[in-house]
Order: C-alpha cells, then structure tokens, then sequence
C-alpha cells in the first residue's frame, strides 16, 4: 500500500460520505486512490467531488456535517491562506465536525522557494486557531498514516470540530507526492 493509498484508505475508514479535493500535482495520488475506492474515473465519483478554492471545500464539507454524516477536505497546506474565514467562522464556529488532510510543502525537497513562507509556519497558525493538528511524515509507516486519518475523522465527530492531517510525502513512495 502506498501513503496516498493509505491516505484515502484511512478517509473512507473513518466513515466520510463526502471528499471534496482542490486539484492539485502533489495530491492528485490520494485523490485518485479515493476515486478509484469509490468506483470513479477521471477525478470524480458518486462521493468525491473537484472544487476550485478552499474556502468552498470548507462550506461545501463542512455542511456534509448538518446531515448528521462527516465530510473530508484533501488540499494542499498553502490553501489553509484561502481557507482559514471559512474553517473560523464556519465548523470551528458552529462545531461541526470536519477531516482535513493537507499535503505539505515547503519542507525537505520542496523545490518552490516561494511556498516555505506560508508552508513552514502554517501548523502553528493552524494551532492558533485552535484547530487540532496532526502530522505526519517519512517517520511513520503508510499503516500508520493510515490509522492516523482513521483516528483523526474519528476524533473530528467525536469532538464537533474540524481536525486537519498535515502529511509530507517526500521520501515516501520515492516521490514529492
């Protein structure tokens, strides 16, 4: 199993009924993996969705939770720039529960020097908020990344609010993503 296979394993363990995804190169293997789980092709199938901006995926996710069921958002971390009204004034607010997983950039092998200034702080500015955080890295086996996105939908409904996974795929499956 791969760490975008065990990702989008871990989403669908934790009983989401809904994934909306930001496209993007660096998480394009977990969405595909979740596509292909569901019975999709081309980036979309009865419970994954494209949508264009984060703050979107936030709201449209987010109210997954008024049916009484969780949404899950796969992004990239930068977004949170985009995203972070949205989670405030939205589910964190109004205590919704709500899985997020991030893959991270600006870190070992980043090869844009412009994303470390918004990548590297955005834990801390995430914490800040009072979102709960976890991370994940080359450190932890795909078992582990699995059972961690598992445990972090869990934890989101058990709790009433948004829990984000931040994953670093480099050295991972031998790619950046």
């Amino acid at each position: 199993m791969t760490y975008a296979e065990a990702v989008a394993d871990g989403i669908w363990a934790a009983d989401v009924a809904r994934v909306g995804y930001i496209p993007s190169v660096t998480v394009a293997p977990v969405v595909n993996a979740l596509v292909a789980a569901d019975g999709g092709v081309d980036g979309v199938s009865p419970r994954v969705t494209p949508l264009s901006r984060e703050e979107e995926a936030v709201g449209v996710l987010g109210a997954v939770a008024l049916t009484g069921a969780l949404g899950a958002v796969v992004m990239q971390d930068n977004g949170f720039g985009n995203a972070l009204t949205a989670l405030t004034t939205f589910p964190l607010a109004y205590h919704l529960p709500l899985l997020i997983f991030a893959n991270t950039r600006g870190g070992l092998g980043e090869y844009n020097s412009m994303i470390h200034s918004i990548s590297q702080p955005m834990p801390a500015i995430l914490r800040a908020t009072g979102l709960p955080v976890i991370e994940l890295d080359r450190r932890s086996s795909a078992g582990d990344w699995r059972e961690t996105v598992r445990e972090a939908g869990v934890h989101a409904v058990m709790t009433y609010r948004p829990v984000v996974v931040l994953g670093s795929f480099w050295n991972t499956d031998g790619k950046v993503a």
